[in-house]
């Protein structure tokens, strides 16, 4: 193709192996393609991974969606969707899966605003890393076409991996892309992605773990209804979701809930939110910075620096030194004996 005549693609680009191949496919075709990545602020990546010691163990801190675009030479835009994206989480349409997760009707937000940028900037169809099967709620025979009509993208919507298994989209049908060389990939096994990868030469990629978004983790959704519980109302902002992804959380009480750092890092993460709650440290010996959400009183404030205590390195001591800060007041000390691991009931735990 003349450069005047060469195709524009649009590519959902999450930063796993899937998207990588589509693009690559796409790509090898003479497509131009860019990629467009969501930050939703529940993205598992570039967070977690950047702030605790354990994590960084698991290898070298990056953006995979940043990386996976770096490798395949394409151009990547990251659009921050945290406000328009809370009605997908709040008022799923389609339900939620396992845990918090509005997979189908986040599938169908992204293809949707991924479809506005491609009007809105001359491209001509958009491709996802989708697999027919892979995905028990978004991601099957009878969910894809929900997905491409609800979007507003339709047949200009491409899914490289799985095409053949779907009716020619409007860029097969054009003859922009040869459909004989498109795939037919269907189930949850990652062999035939892993095959291809080494084909291509791909020998360093992203693992899958469950998917790219904290709210698949059951852990993070227990937290998150027990955020709207005790505020008596379904909101949050960015703070509140990033907040969740950090910290020992324990609810001792309805009314407040303690939010305690697990290492250095973790620590130093929850200092930027010292000015926004009451928030403790122990004076007497080493131990985590603790933050408290919610409204406490004073019974509730000597409870919260026991715990603190608990998880100094003074859990064994008569007594620790507590300093308690609250906004706008002067700090307050306390002397208190920690609370044993007994006198932490499993329920307070989130």
């Amino acid at each position: 193709m003349t450069e005047t005549s060469q195709r524009k693609a649009v590519a959902l680009v999450s930063g796993g192996l899937d998207s990588m191949l589509a693009v690559k496919l796409i790509l090898e075709q003479g497509i131009h393609v860019e990629g467009i990545n969501f930050f939703t602020g529940f993205c598992v990546e570039g967070h977690t991974h950047a702030i605790r010691k354990r994590d960084q163990k698991k290898g070298p801190k990056r953006n995979n969606a940043l990386w996976v675009a770096e490798q395949l030479g394409i151009r990547l835009h990251i659009v921050e969707v945290v406000e328009e994206y809370k009605d997908v989480v709040l008022n799923p349409r389609h339900g939620y899966g396992a845990n918090m997760n509005p997979c189908l009707d986040c599938k169908g937000f992204m293809v949707k605003k991924a479809h506005e940028w491609m009007l809105e900037r001359g491209f001509d169809f958009i491709i996802t890393g989708e697999v027919m099967g892979q995905r028990p709620k978004s991601q099957r025979k009878e969910t894809l076409p929900v997905v491409a009509e609800e979007s507003g993208a339709g047949d200009k919507l491409l899914r490289p991996l799985c095409a053949k298994l779907l009716a020619p989209t409007h860029p097969e049908r054009e003859g922009w892309v040869d459909r004989e060389r498109l795939l037919d990939f269907s189930g949850r096994s990652r062999k035939p992605q892993m095959a291809l990868a080494a084909r291509f030469g791909f020998d360093d990629y992203a693992q899958p773990a469950g998917g790219c978004c904290f709210l698949t983790d059951s852990q993070y959704a227990v937290k998150l209804a027990d955020l709207w519980q005790a505020r008596g109302e379904r909101e949050y902002d960015l703070d509140d979701i990033m907040l969740l992804k950090v910290g020992r959380h324990l609810r001792p009480r309805a009314n407040f809930k303690l939010i305690i750092g697990r290492e250095e890092g973790e620590n130093n993460f929850l200092e930027g939110y010292r000015s926004q709650f009451i928030h403790l440290r122990t004076l007497s010996h080493r131990g985590p910075l603790v933050l408290v959400d919610g409204k406490p009183g004073a019974d509730d404030l000597t409870l919260a620096a026991r715990l603190a205590a608990r998880f100094s390195q003074g859990r064994d001591a008569e007594k620790v030194s507590v300093e308690i800060q609250q906004p706008g007041l002067e700090p307050q000390q306390l002397e208190v004996s920690p609370l044993s691991a007994s006198d932490i009931p499993k329920g307070w735990y989130l």
